[in-house]
């Protein structure tokens, strides 16, 4: 029998990605495997039925957890449909792996080889199935449209028969994937661009890009690139320093992030009450707590003359080219293990291993049992 690969329908609401696409699909019959999809499944994606050539459709996704030997996902599929899947199964996707432990517990007891991309070691040969960069870059360029198109300003310099308009300043807080995406779809807008970054070998990108880089003295340079919490001391001078740049800014993109722990406090509500009325900000981190003082996840708020906008399922504004890069990030994880129609597990691949969420009836990755107590 061939293995047989399961897209069911996402069914957290406000998601609109889907973990395959059709040149996908055909990758995937090419390497013999057979695939099953929930009917109606790439709907809010924009992909119809049709589109998949050689696709199986079925009804549920009931049908489809319990008779696929692999699972593709975005989100972390409910309990009701994790209780359907095989033993010896595999679910791959984003599953959330810190956040959950009763999640975790299921698909350990249930013997399912849970692969969390979250967890990709950060290493070059890794870069190809890089979700969390693949679909930052698709939060980053949409909270700059989301700034434009909120602001009561021009973003770039308008020239008109009275005169002239300066252009918006824009500042960008975190210069990762997302964050230096959002500077370079301000810039291309025409705005000027600020940014600021805990890690001071980020510079230069910032400033390849042509933006302005905020310097607070403060360093805080974290494992596998990303940044490490800052001590109370450091907060308080990143504070200081970086409360005179969001004072003369008319729009605030926030992107900072900490894998495995809610998102950094940076922008403070008196930070926000020295902005220029009308000012806007949009805090990218605000499905993990946010980055500002009184974000509210989904919600625009107004604290003071300022807009907070805490916008949620960014990448799913996006669907069509999210959904495509996420499918190709998936193809390019489980591709090298499917021979000749069989999956072949190799534990002795370092990209294979520092994925695995669970495996043999058990929790395996230790940053996650550390975090979440098993």
């Amino acid at each position: 029998m061939p293995l047989v690969i399961g897209i069911p329908a996402e069914t957290v609401a406000g998601e609109r990605r889907l973990a395959v696409v059709p040149e996908v699909v055909k990758k995937y019959l090419g390497l013999g495997a057979e695939v099953i999809m929930e009917a109606g499944a790439g709907k809010q994606a924009h992909y119809a039925d049709e589109a998949f050539a050689g696709v199986r459709l079925v009804e549920t996704g009931a049908e489809v957890f319990a008779e696929s030997d692999v699972v593709l996902c975005v989100q972390p599929p409910p309990s009701k449909y994790l209780s359907k899947m095989k033993p010896g199964s595999v679910l791959l996707g984003m599953l959330q792996p810190w956040y959950d432990a009763k999640r975790v517990e299921q698909l350990a007891k249930k013997n399912v080889t849970a692969f969390a991309l979250e967890l990709l070691p950060r290493i070059s040969r890794a870069q190809s199935m890089d979700v969390l960069s693949s679909q930052s870059a698709v939060a980053g360029y949409e909270c700059a449209l989301i700034a434009a198109d909120h602001s009561p300003k021009f973003f770039p310099m308008l020239t008109y028969a009275a005169g002239t308009i300066r252009p918006a300043k824009v500042l960008v807080i975190g210069a990762g994937v997302a964050g230096l995406q959002a500077i370079a779809t301000a810039r291309r807008i025409g705005a000027m661009v600020e940014a600021y970054d805990v890690r001071p070998e980020v510079r230069e990108q910032i400033e390849s890009l042509g933006a302005k880089f905020v310097d607070t003295g403060v360093s805080a340079v974290g494992a596998g690139g990303y940044a490490r919490e800052l001590t109370s001391e450091e907060r308080a001078k990143q504070a200081e320093r970086l409360g005179k740049a969001v004072s003369q800014c008319d729009a605030l993109i926030t992107t900072a992030a900490i894998p495995g722990k809610k998102a950094p406090k940076i922008i403070t509500k008196d930070m926000l009450a020295r902005m220029k009325p009308g000012s806007v900000v949009v805090d990218m981190a605000a499905e993990t707590g946010g980055n500002v003082e009184g974000t509210v996840a989904g919600e625009k708020t107004w604290i003071g003359e300022t807009l907070v906008i805490g916008p949620t399922h960014i990448a799913s504004r996006m669907p069509v080219h999210a959904s495509e890069m996420y499918a190709k990030n998936l193809f390019n994880f489980i591709s090298p293990f499917i021979k000749e129609g069989a999956l072949v597990l190799d534990w002795d691949d370092e990209v294979m291993s520092g994925t695995c969420l669970t495996h043999e009836g058990e929790p395996k990755h230790a940053g996650v049992k550390e975090i979440l107590g098993l």
